[in-house]
């Protein structure tokens, strides 16, 4: 089960990333409040950040909190290529030292794990 955690991690991460990402097109789109009403964006924004909570509540239940929170920061490395590929935006070496420090910080955790 802990395996199947840690997939659900990942896809959790991932429905995050994109729940952003789509929460920002429907800002880019909407011009007044009364436009989230109409925007498909900001629903599925929504949807999918909801999806990525319910999974963070089921791998909760098999993995120790200290090690899923910091490990849910693989998060920036999704919203990193999202914003490269998806939006378009310039990447520059900070971010690249920064989505090192957070795989180094995540290795770190996995050993923690094999404790566990």
């Amino acid at each position: 089960m802990i395996i199947l955690s840690f997939i659900l991690l990942i896809a959790g991460t991932i429905l995050g990333a994109f729940g952003a990402y789509f929460l920002k097109i429907a800002g880019d789109k909407i011009k007044n409040i009364a436009g989230y009403i109409f925007c498909p964006y900001f629903y599925l924004g929504g949807f999918l950040y909801f999806l990525a909570a319910l999974l963070n509540v089921f791998y909760l239940k098999y993995l120790p909190y200290s090690i899923v929170l910091p490990m849910t920061s693989i998060t920036y490395l999704w919203t990193l290529l999202i914003s490269a590929f998806l939006l378009k935006e310039k990447l520059n070496k900070w971010n690249f030292i920064g989505i090192g420090l957070i795989f180094c910080g995540i290795l770190i955790l996995g050993t923690m794990v094999k404790n566990y």
